[in-house]
């Protein structure tokens, strides 16, 4: 026994000792290993269906997205990759996630193991000569890394990101050619090629650029690729033909098939930096990696800055399935906006005038229609340092047109979709304390854009409100702006300007212009003030073409009234007739009617459509009627039916990360139906606990007690130990950290969070 006994301690030591050294020689694993939340992301959600998603490398707002491309133009290869296809075409350096846009996809790169004819003209995907087939039975993706087997060339390419730089691994079969094609001239979906030039600056280094139009209408993009093996041979191609003994070209396509040396490695790394700027900018963003291939080590930073990123929330559930669900969403959260300015602080502007950063970091992709309802509210939690940097970049904008930008790609103002929702950012920043930005130069850009004339406006302040007969989506242009003014009045409140308050806060009830009591609807209204727009089908969609909503239909718009649901409820007399109303939203039948039906409404409970964003704040106006436990209803079947752990996963486009912020704020059990207002609407959490990081030392987690598939409602609720009776929690509790504890049940308490 004695001797068992020693044999045990001594194990035990060895264990201990063991577990000492690799802790103190190797801590980051450790971490990973602790907790490693990154297991729980699937970069493959999102990318079936409509959801738009790619599944490729990218840091967290990271200025390069390393993506696989299919090369087929089509709606659902908006992101330049589908998971219903199987055929790849190269890796490109930029992309958006989830838009419904098809631009960017731009210097894509395809390792290939044969010579072949970059002569050949090229009409679509089916003439490109060094396309392969692969499968996604080896396909893999993880937060920032990728791999893939290219069948036709027996290639497996690997991918992964810093936040400037993309690295490339490619494994050959043994003895066959190593090669690589650089094309920078076919094009899918809106982008097209305008002028590109390729240098061969020595054999392990080529550089260029590549200009380009389309939804981003002046887009520059320079790089520089270096090569861990040097360059033996290379064919360059002006528009379609063979350029002899040249080391550069410029034209409007140009092509490269570079070869190299085979050496005792099969491998091939490749390392890519990208600018808005310069060559030399580009060259600079990769300096920090000057001479070095260390791909394994990127790698596991990527991997450490996602499971840092994304461990900011912690939740607690036995169900895998909602893990991943939600892990993943937090993921997609925090892609975009993207890092634009270069590593000193440089960024090209849309007028091509350069200028720095100084003291912060310049950001575009800015979808700010889809982002200002959720997503932004989320980065405030989640990367509240950055918040401020994406304000001063949207200021440095301002700059240049005196408006405050709609819809920002690579500095290009697009002017899509409706409403200035930078203001909503702007306001939600400042009011909840976030620093950092000149709030002075941010209120006078936010009073200069909704006073100036244009996209509407001119009308808006003529009537009170838009008249269909002078704009296309009248009723949704006039719902937004009138959340605008809202959020300019808080502003200027808080700014101590009384008159500009009055004035706007005068202006956000443009929403009762257009309200009819008779269908219960929001209708386009003439210039008369009298005489609606006829005929009128609440179901009717015409999707851009002489509509009066946008991308949607008017029992989808008729609720955006964040700033006043009060106000609302008066429109239809009484809680009871607005609550009627809108539970009838959800149980009415799913028919959309027109020849014309807007793409983007999808995501169908009743009329209620979750895979767009105008509906997104719906389901939480209950709560303001007095009616929280249908609130909890609704958000519960939501989050049930409209995500998943497919491909086919999210209902709607992702949206630079607004599909996956709603789930994210539903799933804890809150959402910011009105960002700026600094409350947050009560739900019904799924998980048993989660715990949300707000700093080092301070966290806030919301507890549901009881929680399951079937017990969806909230019986009881403290706030740090004391009892709440009301369906909504303010910022200010939240950023002080403490615990919210809800009592769930099966069937709804409708006492509790009901105003008396």
């Amino acid at each position: 026994m004695k001797r068992v006994y020693n044999i045990k301690l001594l194990v035990i030591l060895l264990i201990v000792v063991f577990s000492c050294n690799k802790k103190e020689t190797n801590n980051n694993d450790i971490h990973i290993k602790e907790t490693n939340v990154t297991q729980f992301v699937d970069p493959f959600i999102g990318t079936g269906g409509h959801g738009h998603t790619y599944p490729g490398a990218t840091m967290p707002f990271g200025m390069v997205q390393v993506s696989p491309d299919n090369g087929i133009s089509g709606w659902d290869w908006c992101s330049g990759y589908h998971y219903s296809d199987s055929t790849m075409i190269g890796f490109s350096h930029l992309h958006l996630s989830g838009t419904g846009i098809g631009d960017l996809t731009d210097i894509r790169i395809m390792p290939i193991n044969k010579k072949v004819n970059l002569s050949t003209p090229v009409s679509n995907r089916d003439d490109i000569p060094y396309a392969s087939k692969y499968s996604h039975n080896k396909e893999n993706a993880t937060p920032g890394y990728y791999n893939v087997l290219l069948e036709d060339h027996n290639i497996k390419a690997e991918l992964t990101a810093d936040i400037r730089t993309a690295f490339h691994r490619y494994t050959y079969a043994q003895g066959d050619e190593q090669s690589l094609i650089l094309d920078l001239g076919y094009t899918t979906n809106w982008d097209k090629t305008i002028e590109s030039q390729i240098n061969i600056e020595d054999k392990f280094t080529v550089s260029g650029y590549r200009y380009s139009t389309g939804w981003a209408k002046n887009q520059k993009v320079f790089f520089v690729l270096q090569f861990s093996k040097s360059i033996n041979e290379y064919n360059l191609y002006k528009q379609k033909n063979q350029v002899e003994k040249v080391n550069t070209i410029k034209d409007t396509i140009t092509t490269a098939q570079l070869f190299f040396n085979k050496g005792v490695k099969n491998q091939l790394e490749v390392k890519v930096g990208i600018s808005s700027v310069s060559i030399d900018n580009a060259k600079e963003n990769i300096s920090m990696h000057k001479n070095k291939f260390e791909f394994d080590k990127v790698r596991e930073k990527g991997t450490m800055s996602w499971e840092d990123m994304l461990s900011k929330i912690k939740i607690e559930t036995q169900n895998d399935t909602l893990k991943t669900i939600f892990y993943t969403a937090l993921y997609h959260s925090q892609i975009a906006p993207v890092t634009f300015s270069d590593i000193n602080g440089a960024f090209r502007k849309e007028n091509d005038s350069i200028i720095f950063a100084k003291d912060y970091t310049a950001y575009s992709t800015l979808s700010l229609w889809d982002t200002f309802r959720s997503e932004h509210p989320l980065l405030i939690f989640l990367a509240p340092e950055k918040v401020s940097d994406m304000i001063t970049s949207m200021l440095a904008y301002y700059e240049d047109k005196k408006v405050l930008p709609v819809w920002t790609l690579y500095a290009n103002e697009t002017n899509t979709m409706t409403g200035y929702h930078s203001v909503s950012v702007i306001a939600e920043a400042y009011l909840k304390g976030i620093k950092g930005f000149d709030i002075q130069k941010a209120y006078e850009a936010m009073k200069q854009t909704m006073m100036q004339d244009d996209r509407g406006l001119k009308y808006y302040k003529e009537y009170g409100y838009i008249p269909y007969n002078l704009l296309d989506e009248s009723v949704t242009i006039t719902l937004e702006y009138a959340y605008n003014d809202w959020c300019v009045a808080q502003v200027a409140k808080a700014l101590g300007k009384n008159e500009d308050y009055n004035y706007f806060l005068k202006r956000s009830q443009a929403y009762t212009h257009l309200f009819d009591p008779e269908t219960g609807f929001m209708r386009g209204k003439s210039k008369n003030g009298t005489d609606w727009h006829e005929p009128f089908d609440p179901k009717f969609s015409a999707h851009r073409v002489h509509a009066d909503y946008t991308e949607g239909n008017a029992w989808q718009h008729s609720w955006f009234v964040p700033h006043d649901v009060n106000g609302l409820i008066d429109l239809f007399r009484d809680e009871n007739t607005f609550v009627t109303k809108l539970e009838q939203l959800f149980t009415e039948d799913s028919e959309i009617t027109g020849d014309n039906v807007s793409a983007d409404i999808s995501g169908l409970i009743g009329q209620y459509a979750h895979g767009n964003e105008p509906s997104h704040h719906i389901a939480y106006m209950f709560n303001k009627a007095n009616a929280p436990w249908k609130t909890q209803y609704w958000v519960s079947k939501i989050l049930k039916t409209q995500y998943n752990t497919t491909p086919n996963g999210l209902s709607g486009n992702e949206d630079c990360g607004q599909m996956s912020a709603w789930y994210i704020f539903s799933s804890l059990g809150i959402y910011p139906m009105n960002p700026a207002s600094g409350e947050y609407q009560i739900g019904s959490p799924i998980f048993e606990k989660a715990t949300i990081k707000l700093s080092d030392n301070t966290n806030f987690i919301i507890e549901a007690e009881n929680v399951s598939d079937k017990n969806i409602y909230i019986q009881s609720a403290t706030l740090n130990g004391k009892k709440i009776n009301r369906s909504y929690i303010t910022h200010q509790e939240i950023i002080q950290g403490g615990t919210l504890h809800f009592v769930m049940g099966k069937s709804p308490n409708k006492h509790w969070g009901v105003k008396k």
